[in-house]
C-alpha cells in the first residue's frame, strides 16, 4: 500500500480536502425543502462538490439509507434520516413537553406556532403547527432561522451566552432593534415584533410573539412562539397566552427531569 493511500486509510481523511464525513453533510444539507428530489447536477452544486465526488458520496449514502434514489435518478432525503433525527435529546424531549401546551394554541388562534431550539448562531425548527387557511410562511421542521430578524430566533438570543450575542450582532442590520427586543424578553418575558416574511406569495411582514424556555437556572431550553399576517402577533393576549405556554413548557420538562432523577436512584440503591 502507498504512504498516500496507508495516510488516508489510518486518518479517514482524504489525502487533500475536507474529511469524508464534513463531504457527506454537505450533500445532505443541500436539501432546503420538505420533500424535495435533487438531480445530481444540482445536488453537486448546492454542496459545493464535484459531480463526480457527489455522486461517490451520494451512492454510500444510498446504501446506508441516509439518501434513497428515484426512478427517474434524483436524489431525496432517506427514512434512516428521519428516524435518527427523532432521537435527538434535545429535540424530542421538548418537543414531547411542549406539543400539549402547543395544540392548544394552535386551537386557539389558527395561526402558525412554532418550536425551536438554539444551535450556535441559529435556531432550529423542532416543530410548526399551522392551521389550514394560515398565511404562507417558509419554516419547516428541522430547518434553520436567524437569530436577529426572527421572533424565536430573538427570544433565544436573549438568553444566549456574551459571545454569541455579540457575534450575531455584529452582523445584525439592526442592531439597536435587536437589542431593545432582547431586553423586552428578559423583562417581559416576551418578544412582539413585526418580522420579515421570505415567501414571495404571502404578506411581507408577520407579526410574532415568543417566549423563551427556561430551565430552573435560567438558560434556555428553547423558545415557542406565534406567528400571524396581522398584529394578532403582539396583542396582549396573545403575549400573555404564550408566556403561559412558555411556564407550563418548562413546568413539565422540570416534572420529567425529576422524575428520571429519582428513578436513576431507585435504580442505585435497588443495585
Amino acid at each position: 500500500m502507498s504512504g498516500t493511500a496507508d495516510h488516508t486509510r489510518r486518518s479517514g481523511r482524504p489525502a487533500h480536502g475536507e474529511p469524508i464525513l464534513e463531504r457527506a453533510f454537505k450533500v445532505l444539507g443541500a436539501f432546503a425543502n420538505a420533500g424535495e428530489s435533487l438531480p445530481l447536477k444540482t445536488l453537486a452544486s448546492r454542496a459545493g462538490l464535484p459531480k463526480s465526488t457527489t455522486s461517490r458520496i451520494a451512492a454510500q449514502l444510498v446504501g446506508v439509507g441516509a439518501l434513497e434514489r428515484l426512478e427517474n435518478g434524483e436524489f431525496v432525503v432517506g427514512l434512516q434520516m428521519l428516524e435518527i433525527a427523532t432521537l435527538a435529546p434535545r429535540g424530542h424531549g421538548l418537543r414531547a413537553a411542549a406539543l400539549p401546551l402547543m395544540e392548544d394554541l394552535h386551537r386557539v388562534t389558527r395561526q402558525h406556532i412554532l418550536l425551536a431550539v438554539r444551535d450556535g448562531h441559529e435556531a432550529v425548527l423542532v416543530e410548526r403547527l399551522s392551521a389550514h387557511g394560515a398565511a404562507a410562511v417558509k419554516y419547516r421542521v428541522g430547518g434553520r432561522l436567524p437569530l436577529d430578524t426572527t421572533g424565536i430566533g430573538i427570544a433565544l438570543l436573549a438568553y444566549a451566552t456574551e459571545q454569541v450575542r455579540e457575534d450575531v450582532l455584529a452582523k445584525a442590520a439592526s442592531p439597536d432593534r435587536v437589542r431593545q427586543l432582547m431586553a423586552m424578553t428578559r423583562s417581559e418575558g416576551v418578544c412582539a415584533a413585526a418580522v420579515p416574511n421570505p415567501v414571495d406569495d404571502g404578506p411581507a411582514t408577520m407579526s410574532t410573539v415568543a417566549a423563551p424556555i427556561l430551565d430552573s437556572a435560567g438558560a434556555a431550553l428553547g423558545a415557542v412562539s406565534l406567528v400571524a399576517p396581522d398584529d394578532a402577533g403582539t396583542q396582549v393576549a396573545s403575549r400573555i397566552a404564550l408566556r403561559t405556554a412558555s411556564l407550563a413548557i418548562s413546568r413539565a420538562l422540570e416534572t420529567t427531569a425529576a422524575s428520571a432523577r429519582q428513578a436513576t436512584t431507585d435504580r442505585r440503591y435497588a443495585d
